[in-house]
């Protein structure tokens, strides 16, 4: 007993090798042993030396395991001289009262101990060790736990909510792009048609606001309304039918009286918010009105489309076929022509050629107000004959120059200009407000003959055949009356084709009228397309002309130059259709019909066809995308014995794709006629089914090149297609 006393109290000029545990014995000392009491208070509990807790010492007292151990054995001996020492300074009154001291303080503190385990507390709020938690504590631990599952429940609930909102949108309420996905295609039969196999009229739109464009098309039928049939005169039924781009049904259909020969869309009336005269006075301003002005803005909600027949210039509502107005300008030749607003009611006015009525003059030029139909002044007439050339109507179609001059360019056989503003003057009496129209271009007007109104542009001898802005991607909205996409495409070089039984094609420039190159080939079948073949930044064409007897030779001519860029022949499809170019990310793909490509015989065994027999043989028509980047191949995307009328392209933004729109003539069991089919086929798809046609080796510096088929078809599933 008195060792540990020793040891815990560690008296001057004692080596402890052992730190001891807390003695209550000198706790109930403390009045009369002041100084061993400051000892036992001061003295570190976590066992380590003196050093350690009031920062000075010996370097044995810091926690050093080697100066605990130094002196074992001479401090056994010392424990014994300690033992005789406490028990002569301490009497035994004394020592008995601290005995009883310890046992009380003892059995105090293994009470505390036992409380603190039942209360769950090892560690009290100072971190004492044998402090219990105290009764009250408990209700406010309870209160705490309730307190935070209510916040996390108001916290989860609507983040739970929310979630489950988002998933219900986005895997469960239907989209139409994703019904446009599962129908990549579709085939609309419109019954049996009436009239031969002529090009049915056809324009793409986008009339429902889905941001893909919508077909309408022109259809002749055999008419079962006899009330109808008997007013006409015949048993044909005339109609104008709007089909959807995404499933190919029927949005509207509209009855006529005649035969629809063109039909054109993008005249945007909502989007020109201007105020209307009120009542006499805008009647007195256009006497001509073929209807009141009253609410024909609100009338037309969507884009406004003009059904075009002989004699009948019809304006209805893209949305709902509704006819918004109507007028009979005479015998009418030609498409409308958009030009800029000539009336300042913020709609663009029309342009359009007709026969004259005094049967000298051999066509007329009449303007009429986009928003209503009216006749703005007097038809104004031309006499071409004068150059000896009579023939195919070339135009009319708007051109402004590059000092912003309006010019409208046509002709029969021939090309003619004249000044939009002397048109204006002439038609009206009076001088034109806009600048536009006053302005005329001193390249141009240097060409005009002395005591003639009009400036001739071609120069040769040959009938124009064809007459096309050098715009890549053109020939897909030629059908348009965008007015912001037609004075685009009017700032640009011209492209003309002369000649039936050989051609010429050259190009004209615009800023003077002067041809830049010209090439002499055999005989062009159809209007040319213009795309980025190379990447020079100017347009270049895709030509179809003749070739070898049953051959047709399909070319692309550098715009720049003339010069071949790239050529092969085919078996001849039995079909004039003109190709169509479509813009990827850097250059175009070119879209043409054809048969089989002809390849060099390999052998020089002769096989010949009874002429009968060839004739029998039904001819397959075969659709074909040529892309720049791959020369010598061909993608073969469709095929079909069907006569392929007209084609269009229709975009789909969204998707980065696009339709490929075919109207065709499908032959009917006996002898009487085919059936009508429309087709729309994405371009995408019909990539991925595609199959690759090669057509030659290429080159590199005098190393074959020869692109394997993974690296092809990587190649045309990555293209992206959008609108020009």
């Amino acid at each position: 007993m008195a060792a540990a006393l020793s040891r815990a109290l560690k008296l001057p000029g004692k080596k402890g090798s052992e730190l001891g545990e807390y003695d209550p014995l000198t706790q109930a000392d403390s009045e009369d042993e002041s100084e061993e009491d400051d000892l036992v208070l001061n003295y570190p509990r976590n066992g380590l030396g003196r050093g350690n807790c009031m920062g000075t010492g010996t370097s044995e007292l810091r926690g050093s395991r080697t100066g605990r151990l130094v002196g074992d054995e001479d401090e056994a001996e010392e424990e014994e001289e300690d033992d005789d020492e406490w028990r002569e300074r301490l009497p035994g009154k004394k020592r008995q009262e601290r005995e009883e001291k310890g046992m009380q303080y003892w059995s105090q503190r293994e009470t505390n101990r036992d409380e603190g385990v039942e209360d769950g507390g090892g560690l009290g709020a100072s971190g004492g060790p044998g402090l219990g938690v105290s009764a009250s504590a408990e209700p406010d631990r309870k209160k705490a736990k309730v307190r935070g599952a209510i916040r996390a429940a108001f916290f989860l609930g609507p983040l739970v909510c929310a979630m489950l909102v988002v998933l219900l949108c986005a895997f469960l309420v239907p989209c139409q792009h994703g019904e446009l996905d599962k129908r990549p295609q579709w085939e609309k039969e419109l019954g049996d048609h009436v009239g031969g196999v002529t090009p049915p009229p056809l324009a793409l739109w986008d009339v429902d606001n889905d941001s893909v464009e919508d077909v309408l098309i022109g259809v002749t039928q055999k008419s079962n309304n006899t009330h109808l049939s008997s007013s006409v005169g015949n048993n044909k039924e005339y109609s104008v039918v709007s089909l959807s781009a995404f499933s190919g049904e029927v949005l509207w259909r509209r009855v006529l009286r005649e035969p629809v020969e063109s039909i054109q869309c993008g005249l945007q009336y909502e989007a020109h918010p201007s105020p209307l005269p009120a009542g006499g006075a805008a009647l007195r301003a256009l006497p001509n009105s073929a209807n009141p002005l009253s609410g024909q803005r609100d009338r037309a909600s969507g884009p406004v489309c003009l059904l075009i027949q002989s004699a009948h210039l019809t304006a209805v509502n893209g949305t709902t076929g509704k006819k918004l107005w109507s007028v009979a300008p005479g015998e009418i030749q030609s498409q409308a022509v958009s030009l800029p607003d000539l009336q300042g009611d913020s709609v663009p006015d029309l342009l359009i050629a007709t026969l004259p009525a005094d049967q000298v003059s051999d066509l007329s030029l009449l303007l009429l107000s986009g928003l209503t139909g009216a006749l703005l002044g007097h038809p104004v007439t031309f006499n071409l004959t004068t150059f000896n050339v009579s023939g195919k109507l070339i135009g009319p179609l708007f051109h402004e120059t590059q000092l912003g001059a309006y010019y409208i360019l046509f002709g029969l056989g021939t090309v003619e200009a004249v000044s939009l503003g002397d048109i204006y003057t002439r038609a009206t009496g009076k001088t034109p407000i806009s600048p536009g129209l006053r302005l005329k271009d001193p390249g141009w007007e240097k060409l005009r003959k002395t005591n003639s109104s009009l400036i001739h542009i071609s120069s040769g001898t040959e009938q124009v055949e064809f007459l096309v802005p050098l715009v890549a991607g053109l020939c897909n909205n030629h059908n348009s009356l965008d007015y912001i996409s037609n004075l685009n495409s009017s700032r640009s070089d011209w492209v003309l084709v002369c000649g039936k039984l050989s051609s010429k094609l050259s190009v004209l420039r615009e800023k003077d009228a002067h041809t830049e190159w010209t090439l002499t080939s055999s005989a062009i079948h159809s209007r040319p397309a213009p795309g980025q073949f190379n990447d020079d930044g100017i347009p270049d064409l895709l030509i179809q002309k003749s070739g070898a007897p049953r051959m047709r030779k399909v070319q692309v001519v550098d715009g720049a130059s003339g010069r071949s860029l790239w050529e092969t022949e085919f078996i001849c499809p039995r079909l004039d259709l003109e190709g169509t170019s479509i813009m990827t990310s850097d250059q175009s793909a070119f879209l043409f019909w054809a048969g089989d490509p002809v390849r060099p015989p390999k052998n020089l065994t002769k096989t010949t066809v009874a002429p009968r027999a060839v004739q029998a043989m039904p001819v397959i028509r075969k659709l074909f995308m040529l892309h720049p980047a791959y020369p010598t191949i061909l993608l073969e995307l469709a095929s079909t014995t069907d006569t392929i009328l007209t084609a269009a392209v229709s975009y789909q933004e969204p998707q980065k794709d696009a339709s490929y729109i075919t109207v065709s003539s499908r032959p009917t069991s006996g002898l009487g006629p085919g059936s009508r089919v429309v087709k729309s086929m994405s371009l995408r798809a019909a990539i991925t089914a595609g199959q690759i046609v090669r057509l030659g080796e290429s080159s590199t510096a005098g190393v074959p090149v020869r692109p394997g088929v993974f690296e092809i078809n990587k190649f045309f599933r990555r293209l992206t297609f959008k609108n020009h």
